[in-house]
């Protein structure tokens, strides 16, 4: 039986930063992540580790800003940017 893992980062550079985000998470959340091998952590610390994770990154996917209109003097047009997370 062959599993394929879609959980991969596609950019290498972003590998770093990532993790680095990871650790950052664990750490608000008060879970002791160590670099490497982390088959220790139960789902539950695992689960806020990834919570923490999402929660932060909400505001990255939605931005909003209002900007003048290009076509009209004196009018004002809201922009809003929804990103979709590939599943």
């Amino acid at each position: 039986m062959s599993s394929k893992n879609s959980n991969q980062i596609n950019i290498p550079e972003a590998r770093s930063a990532m993790d680095k985000f990871k650790m950052e998470a664990a750490s608000e959340v008060g879970v002791n992540l160590k670099q490497g091998y982390n088959g220790d952590l139960t789902s539950r610390e695992a689960g806020s580790v990834g919570g923490q994770m999402v929660k932060k990154m909400e505001p990255v996917r939605h931005a909003s800003y209002v900007r003048k209109n290009r076509t009209s003097q004196d009018h004002q047009v809201t922009v809003t940017y929804q990103i979709g997370l590939k599943a």
